[in-house]
């Protein structure tokens, strides 16, 4: 029964949910918050919704690029290098970005008349940004039940596993993974060298599954 909405960015980690529960979406949601990827992404999650037969919405929320200090709303120059950990990847936290995604999506979801909202964050998430934690999860859960008429839950089902074990599970689905986007560059090409490009690498590396991302580093 196709009862949920997925908030779908076109990064790796939500592709791989829209395939892995295409049997129960209706509906996925790109939400264009002014990030250096997002017309990238945005662009690979309607591709893959227009493939599946899902229907693919985006909605506006510029003010966050407006307003929200971080590092992925100031151009590629301001993104750092390096390792994916919390020392060098906390300026790239939107604040509570999921927080106010999922808000938007369990109000239309409830409009219309779905049962689920689905997100993509995964335990690699967890150091770095607050609201992927199971800590998040749980208290959002409440919230979006408790107020929606009808009890809409949020389903997070990669919520303890690795970026690695998402690959894996995306190769079984056969997904064209060179057809998502990760870089918080936003260049033509995945950068190869900041934190999510590097952790993409180490993912494919660590699942054992053949990398086709186009990097220039």
């Amino acid at each position: 029964m196709k009862d949920t909405l997925l908030v779908l960015s076109g990064g790796l980690d939500s592709t791989t949910l829209l395939y892995d529960y295409a049997d129960s979406i209706a509906l996925a949601v790109t939400f264009q918050y002014g990030s250096n990827h997002n017309k990238r992404e945005a662009a690979f999650a309607k591709y893959h919704c227009d493939k599946l037969g899902i229907e693919h919405i985006e909605i506006d929320l510029a003010f966050m690029g407006k307003y929200f200090k971080s590092s992925l709303l100031d151009g590629a120059d301001a993104i750092p290098e390096g390792n994916y950990d919390e020392d060098n990847m906390k300026s790239t936290v939107v604040p509570f970005r999921n927080g106010i995604m999922l808000s938007v999506a369990a109000g239309l979801a409830e409009s219309r008349g779905l049962k689920n909202v689905m997100m993509a964050n995964h335990s690699g998430d967890h150091a770095i940004y607050p609201d992927c934690r199971p800590e998040f999860v749980k208290a959002m859960t409440a919230a979006i039940e408790a107020g929606t008429y009808e009890g809409v839950k949020l389903v997070a089902p990669y919520t303890d596993i690795t970026k690695a074990d998402i690959v894996s599970r995306g190769a079984k689905l056969g997904i064209d993974y060179s057809k998502t986007y990760s870089c918080y560059k936003g260049g033509e090409h995945h950068c190869g060298v900041c934190g999510t490009c590097r952790e993409r690498k180490e993912a494919f590396t660590l699942a054992g599954v053949k990398d086709d991302t186009i990097y220039d580093a």
